[in-house]
């Protein structure tokens, strides 16, 4: 088990580097997703409603394999030979679909929570569309859609795990491989458990903090 402490540093390394970089730009995406959603061109928000169909009704384990031998076929294909993807590639943008496309849903609700006064009343001002996003609409929906997010993104910590799968040594890889090259798997998934449930507490706690820095006021009768 000693042997394994560093495999298990570099896993931790790797799970928080997936972990942030899919946040980051599912986050991105989602809220792409979400505004596109409510497009008044119909199409636009058909497109973008199947697209969160789709990826709420496939499994994650899926969409990661997909991703991953998806990603080689095409990529032997287009140079003639057969090239491997990227597992830590594959792993990234395999969970920034999955994160968008739960996101995007989230921030739909919360966009969809907000007065339609306060459109209204930037459109009487005379701000752009954009500006009446970014600057009116998206602030509002935060401490709206900020509980919901965080969950997800407690969810995503998990996920990272599945990433394994596709050979990319993270917390839940280096388990494995030290179950089975030493036969004593309990040690191993208790640490890698131990390690899971440490991030999200820490997460847990990070998040708390932010909903009461963004709380909504109570409103009294």
């Amino acid at each position: 088990m000693h042997g394994f402490i560093g495999q298990f540093v570099i896993g931790l390394k790797n799970t928080l580097l997936v972990f942030f970089l899919s946040c980051m730009l599912g986050t991105i995406l989602g809220l792409l997703i979400a505004i596109l959603r409510n497009s008044p061109r119909t199409s636009i928000a058909a497109c973008m409603r199947a697209y969160t169909g789709v990826i709420r009704g496939v499994p994650e384990l899926l969409i990661i394999l997909l991703m991953y031998f998806g990603g080689t076929a095409l990529l032997s294909a287009a140079v003639g030979r057969y090239i491997e993807i990227n597992a830590f590639a594959a792993g990234v943008t395999a969970l920034t679909v999955v994160f968008s496309g739960y996101a995007a849903e989230i921030f739909r609700g919360a966009i969809n929570a907000v007065a339609p006064g306060q459109r209204e009343a930037a459109i009487a001002l005379g701000l752009s569309r954009w500006q009446i996003w970014f600057l009116i609409i998206i602030p509002q929906m935060i401490p709206i859609a900020l509980p919901a997010f965080c969950n997800l993104c407690i969810s995503l910590i998990k996920d990272t795990s599945l990433i394994s799968v596709v050979g990319l040594t993270d917390v839940m890889r280096v388990a494995y491989i030290g179950a089975g090259s030493l036969r004593t798997p309990l040690p191993f998934y208790l640490a890698a458990s131990a390690i899971y449930l440490t991030l999200t507490s820490l997460s847990l706690l990070s998040f708390r903090l932010v909903e009461r820095r963004y709380a909504l006021p109570l409103v009294k009768g």
